[in-house]
């Protein structure tokens, strides 16, 4: 019984030209992308200038037991090819049916100065991570871990990444400034995600995840939020809720992730052996500045998947909490930071969010006593304790909290502003702040002038995370496909979540290397074979027998 799980996010970042709104996202973001790897000379530069390989991807498998036709497929949610976009910076979807061959084209010249085609920016990094454009925005998508700390370190690495791309792109003669904000939402009606992957025993009936999973991501916002001026997608009328993310979820269960999007996302690509695993692909959460948000995030839900798996959630305080209506449940949930509205549960119960989350902790302190014992893991005391501390604190003053949780430190900080300068919540200045709050300069971002006067708590070091930006977790696949890029990276044609392909002399074809299995390919399984190979026809060599 442990937190620790085969786990990865992506955050899709929000970007702006300040006094240009009109401008491009799409080209702006590829600007970011090539930005990054445009610099980087000899193996590191080659390793930056890697394919993505496509040929595994599978976007329209539903976990509901079919496949959508890619005729009937929002172009959105062809994400099994490079996107296309217009001049406006709308996705047009892929080209190219599955079967094909398809990597992304060579990286272009980061001025776009003849340029084939720069919406197709994408890049792997030496961390195992993907960077790339997505729905007109920068991603990252960072490496598999297994702990929900490695989650925050590699989390964090990303918004290094952004930084330091955001520098070069300033530093570049042609390039357009840009502004980076890790955020959801622009306040003007659109919405960019955050989603979470977790991998998890594929046995597990898919109605089991539905049930007990809506209810506890509809009230986890509580702990997880990253709060928002504007209530509504557009942001119409005047408040602050908890989430951003929630007010644009309009359906219990679905395939979509960028329109009508769903609490539960039954995309079934796992990335993995297909027989054994299904990957949980989760949408509905925010990207969170604060660590001991971002490590509850994902250790809360290792937690409950652990108890679902099982099957330990049928009976006691987390059996039976099934929503009337989750989709108005998450919206109202969202829009009460006082913490006190009561949802109607499918019995005729009601029950506050952070009932909810406190039946879901029972629960799982329960399971892990049960299970574990004084043997449980530090990974999973210490989500456990950071649980309850902060449930207890919300219970007895929200603004306890403000040390650990986002939406409370956010809006501790508006309320400050409301008080000295008597501002309403339909105050442009105050949109200002809940935008700056996540912009990732430090000198600019408010999330990042509380840490520097130590006023957020921090579980990971600064030099753990400038670590985590070049070198990948250790206990992965993701070790093997960082690695190989770091040592091999002008030998290594293309990469993916599951596979690693190699163009090496005196083969006729490119060398496919299958990752499969997401706990080998980790430092112990293959560092010493690593180590012993100087070069990638030598790698290839001794995995191939020949």
């Amino acid at each position: 019984m442990s937190v620790r799980r085969v786990t990865g996010l992506e955050t899709e970042y929000g970007i702006s030209v300040p006094g240009d709104p009109g401008a491009n996202p799409m080209l702006l973001s590829a600007q970011v992308v090539n930005a990054y790897a445009a610099p980087a000379t000899g193996s590191m530069g080659a390793a930056l200038r890697t394919r993505w390989d496509y040929e595994d991807e599978a976007p329209l498998r539903d976990a509901r037991g079919f496949e959508l036709q890619r005729t009937a497929a929002h172009p959105s949610q062809l994400t099994d090819a490079p996107a296309r976009g217009d001049a406006h910076g709308r996705r047009r979807g892929g080209a190219g049916e599955r079967g094909e061959r398809r990597t992304a084209p060579s990286t272009p010249d980061v001025a776009g100065a003849e340029a084939e085609d720069p919406t197709t920016a994408n890049v792997v990094l030496t961390n195992g991570a993907r960077f790339y454009v997505d729905h007109a925005h920068p991603e990252y998508s960072s490496p598999e871990v297994l702990t929900p700390r490695d989650a925050v370190r590699y989390d964090r690495a990303g918004e290094r990444v952004l930084l330091e791309a955001l520098r070069r792109v300033a530093a570049t003669p042609g390039l357009t400034p840009v502004t980076i904000y890790k955020n959801n939402t622009d306040g003007k009606g659109a919405s960019y995600g955050t989603h979470e992957n977790y991998l998890m025993d594929r046995t597990t009936p898919f109605t089991d995840v539905v049930r007990h999973l809506v209810p506890f991501f509809v009230s986890r916002q509580v702990i997880a939020g990253a709060g928002r001026v504007g209530i509504g997608q557009d942001s119409a009328r005047p408040g602050f809720q908890i989430s951003q993310r929630a007010d644009f979820f309009e359906v219990e269960v679905g395939l979509e992730t960028t329109m009508k999007r769903p609490i539960i996302n039954t995309r079934d690509e796992p990335h993995a052996t297909a027989e054994k695993y299904r990957r949980l692909h989760v949408i509905v959460g925010d990207a969170t500045m604060c660590e001991v948000a971002t490590l509850l995030k994902v250790g809360t839900t290792s937690l409950v998947l652990e108890m679902l798996e099982a099957g330990a959630l049928a009976g006691g305080p987390a059996g039976d909490l099934q929503l009337s209506e989750p989709v108005r449940a998450l919206h109202e949930v969202s829009h009460d930071p006082g913490l006190t509205h009561l949802v109607r549960l499918r019995d005729g119960r009601r029950m506050s969010a952070l009932q909810l989350q406190r039946a879901y902790f029972e629960a799982a302190a329960a399971f892990v006593e049960d299970r574990s014992g004084p043997d449980t893991d530090a990974d999973t005391r210490e989500v456990l304790a950071l649980w309850d501390d902060v449930l207890g604190k919300l219970e007895r003053d929200v603004f306890s909290a403000a040390r650990q949780v986002d939406w409370v430190a956010k809006l501790r900080l508006l309320e400050g502003y409301r008080s000295r300068d008597g501002l309403g919540w339909d105050s442009h200045r105050l949109q200002a702040v809940d935008l700056q709050w996540s912009d990732v300069r430090p000198e600019k971002g408010l999330y990042h002038r509380l840490a520097a006067r130590g006023q957020v708590d921090r579980l990971v070091t600064d030099e753990a995370v400038e670590h985590a930006v070049a070198h990948p977790p250790e206990d992965t696949r993701a070790y093997f496909r960082g690695e190989c890029l770091a040592r091999y990276g002008a030998r290594v044609a293309a990469a993916s979540w599951d596979s690693v392909i190699f163009d090496v002399p005196g083969r006729g074809a490119l060398q496919r290397v299958p990752t499969l299995e997401p706990l080998r390919g980790t430092r112990e399984h293959v560092g010493a074979l690593l180590d012993r190979c100087a070069t990638a026809e030598e790698l290839v060599a001794a995995l191939t027998g020949s």
